[in-house]
Protein backbone atom coordinates (compact mmCIF):
# COMPACT_ATOMS: atom_id res chain seq x y z
CA UNK A 1 0.00 0.00 0.00
CA UNK A 2 1.09 3.22 -0.60
CA UNK A 3 2.14 5.37 2.25
CA UNK A 4 -0.45 8.74 1.50
CA UNK A 5 0.71 10.41 4.88
CA UNK A 6 3.60 12.77 3.31
CA UNK A 7 1.59 14.08 0.18
CA UNK A 8 -0.39 17.07 -0.61
CA UNK A 9 -4.11 15.39 -1.28
CA UNK A 10 -5.85 19.37 -2.24
CA UNK A 11 -5.37 21.81 -3.44
CA UNK A 12 -7.43 25.54 -3.56
CA UNK A 13 -7.51 27.65 -6.46
CA UNK A 14 -5.94 30.44 -4.87
CA UNK A 15 -3.30 28.19 -4.45
CA UNK A 16 -3.21 27.12 -8.39
CA UNK A 17 -3.32 30.76 -9.03
CA UNK A 18 -0.65 31.53 -7.13
CA UNK A 19 1.99 29.61 -9.72
CA UNK A 20 3.17 30.32 -12.81
CA UNK A 21 1.69 29.05 -16.15
CA UNK A 22 3.14 26.31 -17.69
CA UNK A 23 2.55 25.68 -21.85
CA UNK A 24 3.80 23.05 -24.27
CA UNK A 25 6.41 24.72 -26.60
CA UNK A 26 7.49 21.78 -28.24
CA UNK A 27 6.64 20.76 -32.01
CA UNK A 28 2.73 20.75 -32.91
CA UNK A 29 1.86 19.17 -36.53
CA UNK A 30 -1.94 19.94 -37.13
CA UNK A 31 -3.89 17.82 -39.45
CA UNK A 32 -6.17 18.83 -40.66
CA UNK A 33 -6.27 17.61 -44.50
CA UNK A 34 -6.04 13.86 -45.61
CA UNK A 35 -2.41 14.94 -47.51
CA UNK A 36 -1.39 16.20 -44.10
CA UNK A 37 -2.49 13.23 -42.28
CA UNK A 38 0.03 11.32 -45.48
CA UNK A 39 2.90 13.65 -44.71
CA UNK A 40 3.33 12.90 -40.97
CA UNK A 41 2.52 9.20 -41.24
CA UNK A 42 5.73 7.79 -40.83
CA UNK A 43 6.94 10.00 -38.47
CA UNK A 44 4.03 9.34 -36.00
CA UNK A 45 4.86 5.58 -36.44
CA UNK A 46 8.64 6.41 -35.66
CA UNK A 47 7.67 8.24 -32.92
CA UNK A 48 5.67 4.85 -31.58
CA UNK A 49 8.27 2.78 -31.96
CA UNK A 50 10.45 5.23 -29.75
CA UNK A 51 7.98 5.76 -27.10
CA UNK A 52 5.71 3.12 -25.14
CA UNK A 53 3.53 6.12 -23.09
CA UNK A 54 2.00 9.21 -24.66
CA UNK A 55 -0.59 11.35 -23.41
CA UNK A 56 -3.98 11.53 -24.81
CA UNK A 57 -6.64 14.05 -25.24
CA UNK A 58 -9.78 14.70 -27.09
CA UNK A 59 -11.96 17.79 -27.99
CA UNK A 60 -15.55 18.44 -28.96
CA UNK A 61 -17.45 21.30 -29.62
CA UNK A 62 -18.89 22.48 -26.27
CA UNK A 63 -22.51 21.64 -25.32
CA UNK A 64 -24.89 24.31 -23.33
CA UNK A 65 -27.94 21.79 -23.32
CA UNK A 66 -28.44 18.16 -21.96
CA UNK A 67 -29.98 17.21 -25.96
CA UNK A 68 -26.60 18.38 -27.37
CA UNK A 69 -23.74 15.65 -28.23
CA UNK A 70 -21.72 16.84 -30.42
CA UNK A 71 -18.29 14.27 -32.12
CA UNK A 72 -15.23 14.09 -30.96
CA UNK A 73 -13.59 16.84 -33.31
CA UNK A 74 -10.10 17.12 -32.09
CA UNK A 75 -7.40 13.98 -31.05
CA UNK A 76 -4.19 15.22 -29.45
CA UNK A 77 -1.70 12.64 -28.70
CA UNK A 78 1.95 14.13 -27.84
CA UNK A 79 4.81 12.65 -26.81
CA UNK A 80 8.19 14.55 -25.25
CA UNK A 81 8.79 17.17 -27.61
CA UNK A 82 5.79 16.73 -30.60
CA UNK A 83 2.27 16.60 -30.43
CA UNK A 84 -0.03 15.82 -32.74
CA UNK A 85 -3.52 17.66 -33.37
CA UNK A 86 -5.93 15.37 -35.35
CA UNK A 87 -9.00 17.17 -36.37
CA UNK A 88 -11.51 14.29 -36.71
CA UNK A 89 -14.35 16.95 -38.54
CA UNK A 90 -11.99 17.53 -41.29
CA UNK A 91 -10.64 14.37 -42.24
CA UNK A 92 -10.88 10.64 -41.80
CA UNK A 93 -9.26 8.75 -38.55
CA UNK A 94 -5.95 7.37 -40.28
CA UNK A 95 -5.41 3.72 -39.99
CA UNK A 96 -2.07 4.88 -37.72
CA UNK A 97 -3.95 6.58 -35.90
CA UNK A 98 -6.61 3.81 -35.13
CA UNK A 99 -3.26 0.97 -34.67
CA UNK A 100 -1.74 3.23 -32.38
CA UNK A 101 -4.99 3.51 -30.12
CA UNK A 102 -5.93 0.25 -30.23
CA UNK A 103 -2.48 -1.23 -29.21
CA UNK A 104 -2.10 -2.27 -25.55
CA UNK A 105 1.08 -2.39 -25.95
CA UNK A 106 1.38 1.46 -26.33
CA UNK A 107 0.29 3.54 -23.24
CA UNK A 108 -2.41 6.12 -23.58
CA UNK A 109 -2.71 8.25 -20.40
CA UNK A 110 -5.05 11.39 -19.73
CA UNK A 111 -7.12 13.06 -16.94
CA UNK A 112 -10.87 11.28 -17.42
CA UNK A 113 -9.28 9.58 -20.73
CA UNK A 114 -11.57 7.01 -19.89
CA UNK A 115 -14.53 8.98 -20.79
CA UNK A 116 -12.72 10.37 -24.45
CA UNK A 117 -12.06 6.61 -25.03
CA UNK A 118 -15.71 5.85 -24.56
CA UNK A 119 -16.37 8.27 -26.54
CA UNK A 120 -14.28 7.04 -29.53
CA UNK A 121 -16.08 3.61 -29.60
CA UNK A 122 -19.60 4.86 -29.63
CA UNK A 123 -18.41 7.69 -32.21
CA UNK A 124 -15.83 6.37 -34.49
CA UNK A 125 -16.13 2.19 -33.10
CA UNK A 126 -12.63 2.86 -32.42
CA UNK A 127 -11.70 -0.04 -29.30
CA UNK A 128 -8.71 2.31 -27.17
CA UNK A 129 -6.67 -0.24 -25.21
CA UNK A 130 -3.71 0.41 -23.09
CA UNK A 131 -5.35 3.44 -21.57
CA UNK A 132 -4.45 4.64 -18.10
CA UNK A 133 -6.52 7.29 -16.39
CA UNK A 134 -4.09 9.44 -14.62
CA UNK A 135 -6.99 10.45 -12.25
CA UNK A 136 -7.18 6.49 -11.03
CA UNK A 137 -3.38 6.86 -10.55
CA UNK A 138 -3.65 9.48 -8.08
CA UNK A 139 -6.78 8.51 -6.23
CA UNK A 140 -4.80 5.23 -5.66
CA UNK A 141 -1.76 7.81 -4.07
CA UNK A 142 -4.30 9.42 -1.72
CA UNK A 143 -5.01 12.66 -4.21
CA UNK A 144 -8.39 13.80 -3.50
CA UNK A 145 -9.10 16.75 -6.09
CA UNK A 146 -8.17 15.38 -9.25
CA UNK A 147 -9.30 17.64 -11.93
CA UNK A 148 -6.27 18.40 -14.66
CA UNK A 149 -5.67 22.08 -13.25
CA UNK A 150 -5.37 20.91 -9.81
CA UNK A 151 -3.18 17.70 -10.36
CA UNK A 152 -0.92 20.33 -12.83
CA UNK A 153 -1.08 21.99 -9.20
CA UNK A 154 -0.12 19.82 -6.70
CA UNK A 155 2.35 17.70 -8.82
CA UNK A 156 4.08 20.19 -10.82
CA UNK A 157 3.09 23.50 -8.91
CA UNK A 158 2.36 25.36 -12.45
CA UNK A 159 -1.42 26.36 -13.56
CA UNK A 160 -2.42 26.10 -16.92
CA UNK A 161 -5.05 27.75 -18.94
CA UNK A 162 -8.54 26.97 -19.85
CA UNK A 163 -9.60 29.39 -21.21
CA UNK A 164 -9.99 27.72 -24.86
CA UNK A 165 -11.58 24.59 -23.30
CA UNK A 166 -15.48 25.96 -24.00
CA UNK A 167 -13.98 27.70 -27.84
CA UNK A 168 -16.04 26.35 -31.07
CA UNK A 169 -13.18 23.12 -31.56
CA UNK A 170 -15.43 22.26 -35.19
CA UNK A 171 -14.30 26.16 -36.52
CA UNK A 172 -13.22 26.06 -39.83
CA UNK A 173 -9.79 27.49 -38.24
CA UNK A 174 -8.54 27.15 -34.74
CA UNK A 175 -6.80 29.75 -33.15
CA UNK A 176 -3.20 30.09 -32.13
CA UNK A 177 -4.59 29.92 -28.19
CA UNK A 178 -7.05 26.58 -29.07
CA UNK A 179 -3.96 24.68 -30.61
CA UNK A 180 -1.36 25.64 -27.73
CA UNK A 181 -4.48 24.43 -24.90
CA UNK A 182 -5.19 21.28 -27.06
CA UNK A 183 -1.87 20.82 -27.15
CA UNK A 184 -0.64 21.25 -23.40
CA UNK A 185 -3.57 19.22 -21.99
CA UNK A 186 -2.13 16.44 -23.55
CA UNK A 187 1.13 16.80 -22.95
CA UNK A 188 0.58 17.68 -19.45
CA UNK A 189 -1.27 14.69 -18.75
CA UNK A 190 1.69 12.89 -19.81
CA UNK A 191 3.92 14.70 -17.39
CA UNK A 192 1.75 14.07 -14.71
CA UNK A 193 1.65 10.42 -15.78
CA UNK A 194 5.14 10.13 -15.00
CA UNK A 195 5.58 12.07 -12.39
CA UNK A 196 3.04 9.92 -10.16
CA UNK A 197 4.90 6.52 -11.43
CA UNK A 198 7.91 7.87 -10.69
CA UNK A 199 6.84 8.49 -6.36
Amino acid sequence: MKNTKNIKARITKEEINSFEMIDYTGQIYLIDTEQKAQNIAKRFQELNQKHIVTGLDTESRPSFKKTDNFRISLIQVSFEDECFLFRLNKIQCPDYLVDYLEDEKLIKTGVAVKDDCRDLKKQYHINAKGVVDVQDLAKAQGYITLGLQSLTGILLEKKISKKAKLTNWENNKLTDAQIRYAATDAWISLKLYQTLEAK
